[in-house]
């Protein structure tokens, strides 16, 4: 029997993008969100991949029918092999200009729905034994970024949940294994969808990378297990200059400004459609507004590619 994958936020963005990368690889794919839209559009998109789906509408905050939604996927697909939390949302602006409710929210989904996926996935694969939780954190955990308070605080709890429960998972002498990654800023809709406080649409912080590479990144970490993995050489040295050189890493972010956070582009402020409380309509995309100069290949990721073809070939 094929394999098979589950992917929350798997309607748009990187959960989408990383669906369709499975599905090329021969996987059997799960996907759950909030909008039936979007989920048709990322189904369809599967199949044009070759591959098998089964889609599931629940919201990552509701662990009941997060729980319904996952039976159902194995029902159609087979027992989950991996499953990937990509779920998340964001609000920019001064911590004191976000509302209370807005970051309540945006720290449920991101962390707590991560939690939620984690506890249901873990229901899944313990009786069998075997299993891959993929995580998809954030490069902020590093170093929180100014104007995202709730999204910085919220990726940082999901690194820091992700180290205990491995822990954890090792004193059972488990063979279930949890990976966390940390993107770097990718060209996904995620900033159309975020709700901005800065009189202006957000934006990735440069230097911005499509969200292909990251869907390579988290696949990688799905088929190694390897506990925690930086996707991309700009986190990489972000985490290394972070734990060496904070005050400068302070420093350096600080240069950036509010502009450095916000774009003054007409288009990107008429594609807005905050989806923080409710799903779009619409069907969503891979790739966002911020394409022209994102980076489509990381030096790093393919030399961890490279490394892992010479060790499986000398195993």
């Amino acid at each position: 029997m094929d394999q098979v994958v589950i992917i929350t936020g798997g309607s748009s963005g990187l959960g989408r993008c990383t669906a369709a990368l499975f599905a090329r690889q021969g996987w059997r794919v799960g996907l759950i969100a909030r909008g039936a839209a979007g989920l048709a559009a990322a189904a369809a998109e599967v199949v044009a991949a070759g591959g098998m789906t089964a889609i599931a509408v629940a919201d990552v905050m509701d662990s009941r029918g997060l729980t319904a939604a996952a039976a159902a996927i194995e029902q159609a697909l087979g027992p989950a092999d991996v499953w990937i939390n990509a779920a998340g949302n964001g609000v920019y602006g001064r911590f004191t200009d976000v509302p209370e409710a807005e970051f309540r929210q945006v720290t449920e989904v991101t962390y707590l729905g991560t939690v939620n996926g984690t506890r249901v996935a873990l229901a899944l694969m313990r009786p069998r034994g075997l299993g891959t939780i993929v995580n998809v954190c954030s490069g902020v955990v590093f170093h929180g970024l100014p104007l995202m308070t709730s999204y910085s605080g919220a990726k940082a709890a999901v690194r820091a949940f992700g180290q205990a429960l491995r822990i954890e998972l090792a004193f059972e002498r488990s063979r279930l294994r949890i990976s966390t990654v940390f993107p770097p800023a990718v060209n996904t809709p995620f900033f159309n969808h975020a709700i901005s406080h800065m009189g202006w649409p957000a934006r990735p912080v440069p230097p911005v990378y499509q969200p292909d590479v990251v869907a390579r990144g988290i696949y990688m970490a799905a088929m190694t297990g390897r506990a925690e993995m930086t996707i991309s050489g700009t986190v990489a040295c972000f985490a290394l200059m972070s734990r060496i050189a904070p005050v400068l890493t302070g420093a350096v972010i600080r240069r950036l400004g509010v502009d450095g956070h916000l774009t003054r582009d007409a288009a990107a402020d008429h594609g807005a459609s905050p989806t923080v409380f409710a799903p779009s309509d619409e069907p969503s995309a891979v790739h966002g507004a911020f394409g022209r100069r994102a980076r489509r290949w990381s030096t790093q990721m393919g030399l961890r590619r490279l490394y892992g073809r010479l060790a499986g070939s000398r195993g």
